[in-house]
């Protein structure tokens, strides 16, 4: 009896074993199955990335060969440009900023660049094609190089003419050799067969997407098309040579700058006006630039080679012949606005526009300066409403900081 129970009970657990057994094998074998079913499918998606992710790079790849025979192509071109397809030869470029400056005009501005160091501009760069990022380390040096447009020169528009009718001018009445003429490669002058301008000026702050800086011999409104640090180990030229014309400094020097006792009244009154868009503190600082500036004789070739008993032809305030010939014009970067129609030259009356003030005065036959007055110019452009001023550049700039 308990024999055949025991037979029994085995004869159960290998029945059930082998139940078991089978829905295991068939469990592993469904699973398998399964296994084998996904692993097919992602093979079959990662074959499908692989030849789109092929085609993606040929496609690349191709874009770039395309990419580099158009440049090689227009390389050639350029290096070889055709007469009949001047384009082909042309760089197409934009100013990247724009000049805020205390010349608002080209009367009185510099012809050089650190003559005035209480000249300040403000340089401000377009945000859509300068990154306030582009700046940073910018401030850590002490002066940088400007690349700027000649916006005002009388003869742009033969930029836009083929060269033969042009008119360009191999050679400038140069104000150093008092109307002498040069090769216009060996000077400054800013009507050129690309009037493109070099200056260098010293960076004060910089701040968000504008540059404060000093020294400076541009005229309010100048487009930027690239500032590049100055570096002395290799832009400064030990023992470079100069025309002996140029190295004589003092040729264009006044003899003295004085103001008239009604000077500071004037400018105070004036101050009040224009206090808030002016980057100078006070009127004594603005004061010392005009001395600055009038410290050199910034009337044209032919004002100052005009005869004492000559009278001066004028229209509406501006003294006629100046701005127009560019020839007298070529290397002065000023057309002096003269009032009155007197022959004693003591009498005439010059004037002298910085941050939207007209300043008037004389000069004698001696070179002395006197300063008479200062009004709120009726003409200034509309950019000079929306300037820098120095309050927002009070705690950053450097002669504020005694640096």
């Amino acid at each position: 009896m308990a024999s055949s129970q025991s037979s029994k009970f085995l004869t159960l657990t290998a029945t059930i074993t082998l139940a078991l057994a089978a829905a295991l094998s068939a469990s592993t074998a469904l699973s398998f199955y399964m296994w084998r079913r996904k692993s097919r499918s992602l093979e079959s998606k990662v074959a499908e990335l692989e030849k789109s992710l092929k085609s993606s790079m040929d496609k690349c790849c191709a874009e770039r060969q395309g990419r580099i025979r158009a440049q090689q192509a227009l390389r050639k071109g350029l290096a070889h440009p055709q007469a009949n397809n001047l384009e082909l030869s042309a760089y197409p470029m934009a100013p990247i900023g724009i000049i805020q400056s205390c010349y608002s005009t080209r009367n009185g501005t510099p012809r050089q660049p650190l003559l005035v160091p209480l000249a300040r501009a403000c340089l401000i760069f377009d945000p859509s094609r300068v990154p306030p990022a582009s700046l940073e380390g910018l401030k850590e040096y002490s002066h940088c190089w400007i690349i700027y447009v000649f916006h005002l020169n009388t003869n742009l528009e033969n930029l836009w003419k083929q060269p033969s009718k042009s008119r360009f001018k191999a050679k400038v009445r140069v104000p150093r050799l008092k109307g002498g003429r040069m090769g216009v490669f060996a000077t400054r002058s800013p009507h050129r067969p690309c009037p493109i301008g070099l200056t260098v000026a010293k960076v004060e702050a910089v701040q968000d997407n504008m540059v404060l800086l000093s020294g400076v011999d541009l005229v309010d409104g100048t487009p930027v098309l690239d500032i590049k640090p100055y570096l002395p180990y290799c832009d400064s030229i030990e023992g470079a040579r100069v025309p002996k014309w140029v190295s004589e400094d003092n040729l264009l020097a006044v003899a003295s700058v004085s103001f008239s006792e009604d000077f500071p009244y004037t400018l105070a009154e004036c101050w009040v006006k224009t206090e808030k868009k002016s980057l100078y503190a006070s009127p004594d600082e603005f004061q010392s630039l005009i001395k600055q500036v009038l410290s050199w004789d910034i009337r044209s070739l032919a004002q100052r080679n005009r005869p004492h008993d000559y009278r001066v032809e004028t229209e509406n305030g501006i003294a006629l012949g100046n701005t127009s010939d560019s020839d007298s014009y070529q290397d002065e970067k000023a057309s002096t606005h003269v009032t009155d129609q007197a022959s004693p030259i003591e009498e005439i009356i010059y004037h002298l526009s910085l941050e939207g003030l007209d300043v008037s005065y004389r000069i004698d036959c001696n070179g002395n300066v006197l300063v008479e007055k200062v009004t709120i110019s009726s003409d200034v452009p509309d950019n000079h409403r929306k300037r820098c001023n120095y309050s927002e550049w009070s705690d950053k700039l450097r002669f504020h900081k005694g640096l």
